[in-house]
């Protein structure tokens, strides 16, 4: 795919309302069912890992087939609606990750379309500014300070910084 001028990937304002109140009407809907942990609750609670989930589900295959082994101290329809539950959250963290990883290369990309077309503006300023055309020595030095190292006049890469 070429890596300039995302033409088709632009939001129109229809768009951008009507993703804008999907996001909200999710808000909504999963505002009662989010829950706000400390980082010691964190640890506590989240350590339910792997090996446990397969004790979790040994558990319930003996309850879904053999209900008569089952412990009477257990309130298993909570349990079998605490399992739903969590295997519902599950699928939809699956479902917002993946639209989550095509938003953010969607911004890489817009992002690198961005800073070519800066580059290629900065070039321009440079050549306009070597012609003593008005206005473009404020301009090349304004911008030049984004620019370290490299050779007088050449257009090296600012340093990376973290994802915005």
């Amino acid at each position: 795919m070429p890596f300039t001028n995302f033409d088709a990937r632009h939001f129109s304002a229809t768009e951008k309302t009507a993703t804008n109140t999907a996001i909200t009407s999710l808000e909504t809907a999963l505002a009662t069912k989010l829950a706000n942990l400390s980082p010691e609750e964190r640890q506590q609670y989240g350590s339910v890992n792997e090996q446990n989930k397969l004790i979790i589900n040994k558990v319930k295959d003996f309850r879904d087939t053999q209900p008569a082994l089952s412990s009477p101290d257990v309130d298993w329809t909570e349990f079998a609606n605490d399992h739903d539950t969590r295997l519902y959250i599950q699928n939809l963290i699956q479902r917002l990750e993946s639209l989550l990883d095509g938003l953010k290369n969607s911004k890489i990309l817009h992002d690198w379309d961005n800073y070519q077309a800066a580059l290629n503006d900065y070039e321009f300023a440079k050549y306009k500014n070597g012609t003593s055309a008005t206005g473009y020595e404020t301009k090349v030095n304004e911008l030049k300070q984004f620019f370290t190292g490299g050779p007088v006049g050449s257009t090296t890469e600012p340093p990376k910084t973290t994802e915005e």
